[in-house]
C-alpha cells in the first residue's frame, strides 16, 4: 500500500528507536555512571553477602547479611582511614610545602664539573631539570585554580554516600531485576541466550571488580614495602596514590609512575632504583598476576584495550576510561555468545522433510 515496503519500514523504525535510546544515554552519562559505580560496588561486596547469607541462621531476605556486610565494610574503611588515610595526608601536605624547595634544589644540582664540554648524559640531565623545573613553576602558579576546582570536587562528594545505597539495592533485588529481565523474553532460543549471556556478565563483573580490589591492594603493598626500605619520601603517599590509579587501565599506572619517579628525583631518593622497580614490577602485574586474576573472561588485545581507554576519554572523560575495559569485555561475551549460537544452528543437522503425499 502506497508503495512502502513493511520490512524496510520496520528496519527504520527499529534504527530510529536505537538512536533515541542512545541519544538519551548519552544525556544522561552523568547519572547512569553513578548508577555503574553502584552496580559495580554491589559486585564487590557480593561474595562477603553471599558467604554471609550461608553462614547466618535461615532468613526469607538477605538483609541480614546485607546489614552485616556494610557494617564490616565501614569498619574496614575507617580502620583504613585512620592508619593509611591520615599518613598520607600528612605526607601530601609536608610534600606541598617543601616542593618549591625541592625543586630549586633540584634546578641547581648536578651542575657540570671539569674541562670540556658537557657529555651527552649531562646534557640530558641538564635539560630534564630545565624542563621539570618550569613545569613545577607552572604547577605552582596553578594552583589556586586546582583548589577552586577541588571544592568543586568536593561539593560531589554527596555521591559516595550515595553509591553505597544503590548498591544495597542491587544487593538486595538483584535476583529480582534478572528474572524481570528474562520476563521480557518468550520462552525460547533468544531467553536462552539472554540466560547464557546474563550469567557471563555476573561472572565477569564480579571477576573484574575482585581483581581490581587485588590489584590495587597488591600495588600499594609491594610499593609502600619497596619505598620504606628504599628510604623514599613520602612512601605511603606514592604507594597509596598508585593504588588508586590501579582502577583505571594503562593511563592512571603511567600517570602514577611519571609522578613516583618525579617526585623520587626531586628528593633525591635513588630514582634510577625506583624506575627500574616501578618497570619489573609492570612487567610481573602484566604478565603474571593480572592475568591469574582477572581469568578467562577479560581476553582483550592490548590494541583494543588501548583504543577503547582514549575512545573512553574522548567520549566521558575520566568515567569513560574507567568503563572502557568492562564494557569491551561485556561486548566481547555478546558477539562469542551470539556467534557461538548462529555456529550451532548452522551445525544443527536439518529438520527430516515431510514424507511425500500419495496421489
Amino acid at each position: 500500500m502506497l508503495g512502502i515496503d513493511r520490512r524496510a519500514a520496520s528496519l527504520t523504525w527499529s534504527a530510529t528507536l536505537v538512536l533515541l535510546l542512545v541519544w538519551l544515554i548519552y544525556l544522561v552519562r552523568a547519572t547512569l555512571f553513578i548508577f555503574v559505580l553502584a552496580l559495580l560496588f554491589a559486585y564487590l561486596l557480593a561474595p562477603l553477602v553471599d558467604r554471609l547469607d550461608r553462614l547466618l541462621p535461615a532468613s526469607r531476605t538477605r538483609t541480614p547479611a546485607l546489614a552485616l556486610t556494610y557494617i564490616l565494610f565501614v569498619a574496614a574503611v575507617i580502620l583504613a582511614g585512620t592508619q593509611i588515610g591520615s599518613r598520607a595526608v600528612d605526607e601530601a601536605n609536608n610534600l606541598a610545602k617543601r616542593f618549591p624547595e625541592m625543586v630549586a634544589g633540584w634546578q641547581t644540582a648536578g651542575t657540570p664539573r671539569g674541562f670540556g664540554p658537557p657529555s651527552l648524559m649531562e646534557q640530558f640531565v641538564a635539560k630534564a631539570r630545565t624542563e621539570v623545573a618550569a613545569r613545577s613553576n607552572d604547577l605552582i602558579a596553578a594552583l589556586p585554580q586546582v583548589g577552586l576546582k577541588a571544592l568543586t570536587v568536593a561539593g560531589n562528594l554527596i555521591y559516595l554516600a550515595i553509591i553505597p545505597i544503590l548498591g544495597f539495592f542491587f544487593l538486595k533485588d538483584g535476583r529480582l531485576m534478572r528474572q524481570h529481565l528474562l520476563d521480557l523474553v518468550a520462552e525460547g532460543p533468544r531467553r536462552a541466550l539472554l540466560d547464557d549471556v546474563l550469567a557471563d556478565v555476573n561472572i565477569l563483573l564480579a571477576s573484574y571488580m575482585r581483581a581490581l580490589v587485588l590489584l590495587s591492594a597488591s600495588t600499594f603493598t609491594a610499593y609502600s614495602i619497596f619505598f620504606s626500605v628504599l628510604g623514599v619520601p613520602y612512601a605511603v603517599l606514592l604507594a597509596a596514590l598508585a593504588g588508586l590509579l590501579e582502577f583505571i587501565p594503562m593511563v592512571g599506572p603511567l600517570s602514577a609512575g611519571a609522578i613516583i619517579v618525579i617526585v623520587a628525583a626531586l628528593a633525591g631518593a635513588h630514582a634510577i632504583a625506583v624506575l627500574v622497580f616501578l618497570l619489573a614490577y609492570r612487567v610481573f602485574q602484566d604478565y603474571v598476576l593480572s592475568p591469574h586474576l582477572m581469568g578467562q573472561g577479560v581476553e582483550l588485545h592490548p590494541l583494543l584495550v588501548l583504543f577503547g581507554v582514549f575512545a573512553g576519554a574522548e567520549v566521558a572523560g575520566i568515567p569513560g576510561t574507567f568503563l572502557s575495559v568492562p564494557v569491551l569485555a561485556l561486548a566481547r561475551i555478546v558477539y562469542l555468545r551470539v556467534r557461538r549460537e548462529r555456529l550451532a544452528i548452522r551445525a544443527s543437522p536439518a529438520a527430516p522433510a515431510p514424507p511425500p503425499v500419495p496421489r
